[in-house]
Parts: structure tokens; sequence; C-alpha cells
């Protein structure tokens, strides 16, 4: 099981590095999960008894690892979510796709349902009865000839929205076997939650917090990420 890495924390957020493949809450897998990580933290280091409250204010899928912030008692729970459903919250993602992306920086724009029985996302017309407008900016950073590394900016907070409108344009990302069917050999889905920027709950301070994935591990291994960080 990964080590819970913490960026930063005060009485009342705390603010993590969610590794891959750990799921963000518990599922039907039973695999141990980073709200659990969380709130074992948080009782642990400060000797609460009973169960620790720590509240969801978004999710990154299980595949994506990156920057998470989890509330400490249900006010900054509550004002920190409705950042994040008015959008206020600037997230930037990383993404290594398959192919050599030629058009530098895109406004992507579609309508998504999710589809229950198949247990995946699909565009749908704007019409559809249940479609979600899904935006994003994406734009190129480097590529190694088989590989283009992107910066994504989601300026909605739609479910797999960047594995799917990415694929939609011909570039699924490495390791996504959802969207891409790439059944490569990493185990690593190339998507980071490399940057993420609100406003604190109380203070109301604008908090920065970044992080870069391991450079030791696929897809990542082939870009400096770090470098891009602070653009």
């Amino acid at each position: 099981m990964e080590k819970l890495t913490v960026l930063y924390e005060d009485n009342q957020i705390v603010v993590v590095i969610k590794p891959q493949n750990v799921p963000t809450q518990s599922d039907e897998s039973g695999d141990k999960d980073l709200l659990s990580m969380v709130k074992e933290y948080v009782k642990e280091k400060y000797k609460k008894p009973g169960e620790a409250f720590v509240g969801i204010v978004h999710r990154l899928d299980r595949p994506t690892g990156g920057v998470m912030v989890f509330a400490r008692n249900s006010k900054s729970a509550k004002r920190l979510s409705e950042q994040f459903n008015t959008h206020e919250v600037e997230k930037v993602y990383f993404a290594v796709v398959n192919g050599v992306v030629k058009v530098k920086s895109q406004h992507l724009v579609n309508y998504l349902k999710k589809d229950e029985r198949e247990n995946i996302v699909k565009i749908v017309p704007m019409s559809e009865k249940g479609s979600k407008k899904a935006e994003l900016v994406y734009n190129y950073l480097e590529d190694n000839g088989k590989h283009s590394l992107l910066q994504v900016q989601i300026l909605t907070g739609r479910s797999h929205q960047i594995r799917l409108q990415l694929a939609n344009i011909g570039f699924p990302l490495v390791g996504d076997v959802k969207y891409g069917k790439d059944k490569g050999k990493t185990q690593n889905l190339g998507l980071w939650a490399g940057k993420l920027c609100f406003v604190h709950p109380t203070t109301k301070e604008r908090m920065v917090f970044m992080a870069c994935p391991d450079a030791e591990r696929q897809p990542w291994k082939s870009f400096n990420i770090e470098k891009y960080l602070n653009r």
C-alpha cells in the first residue's frame, strides 16, 4: 500500500497526493481507499476519539493520481464544495497521449452522458436528455516521437471527460483500456492532477498546491513534468 503524502494541513483542510490506482473512496473492490487513509492519518495524529471527520469535496478517478484537498469539518466541506460546484477552483492536469499532437492548443467542448449499463461515458448530442456539457483547454508541451505531453485545464468537472474528449480527437491517453483500448506495458494511466488552486475556506487566502508524478514510472519517465508546473 502506498504511503500517504501530506502537502499541507491545518484545522480546516488537509491536502494530499492521491497515488495512481488507489480509489478516492471505498468501492466494490474492497481495496484500501484514499479517504480511509486520510481519516486514519487525522485520527492518529490528532488522537481523535472515534472516527475522524474528513469530507470529500472532489474526486479523481481511480487510475488518476495527483493533488487532492479534503475538508476537516462540515463548514469547510460546504465552502469548498461550493467552489468546486461553481468552477472557481483551478485544476491543471498533465496527460500523456498516444501519437504526436499537431494542433498545439485546443478548446474542446462536448456533451457527455453516463452509460450506466456499460459503465462508460459517451459523447452525445447536446439535445439528448441527461447530457452534460464538458469543456477543457489543452496545450501541447512536448513529444518523444511516439507520445505527446499535454497540459490540460478542465473548465467543467465531468466524469472521465479528459480521457474521453482527448480520445475523441484521436489522442487517447497512454494506458487507457476503457477509452483508448491501450493494453501497453505501462500499468499507469497517463493522467496526473498536477496543480490545484482554491480559496481557503476560512482565511480566504488563495492556496496553490503542485505535485509531480513519480519520474521513475512510465509513462512519466519520458518527460520532465516539473519544469512545466509553474507555467
